[in-house]
């Protein structure tokens, strides 16, 4: 059973700004995380996400696409079978955190 993948509209610029070949890896690397979005705890793909320097990303998972040097930060709402993804992009350092912890704040 897929989840649905919903992206916020940040989360498109995020993509929109990646080449061709990126894109097309990011968006085929969400589609198979789709089958099986759970923790890994829960044998899914997504790492959970607590506390990184300050920025609480509790409840939210991510993803690495390790040969792109690109982290997908997403939440995981069950009742809806939804995967919404927050942020794409590199990681420098742990901006892509920080980053994800500013769209959720405005979110909220």
């Amino acid at each position: 059973m897929n989840f649905g993948i919903e992206y916020t509209d940040e989360a498109k610029a995020d993509i929109k700004t990646l080449d061709g070949s990126q894109r097309k890896q990011v968006l085929k690397a969400m589609s198979k995380v789709s089958s099986n979005p759970l923790p890994f705890s829960e044998g899914g793909y997504g790492k959970p996400l607590g506390n990184k320097n300050g920025n609480n990303l509790t409840g939210y998972l991510k993803i690495k696409l390790r040969q792109l040097g690109i982290r997908v930060v997403y939440k995981l709402i069950r009742e809806q079978e939804t995967m919404k993804v927050i942020v794409v992009s590199v990681r420098e350092d742990n901006a892509v955190y920080q980053i994800a912890a500013d769209r959720i704040n405005k979110i909220q």
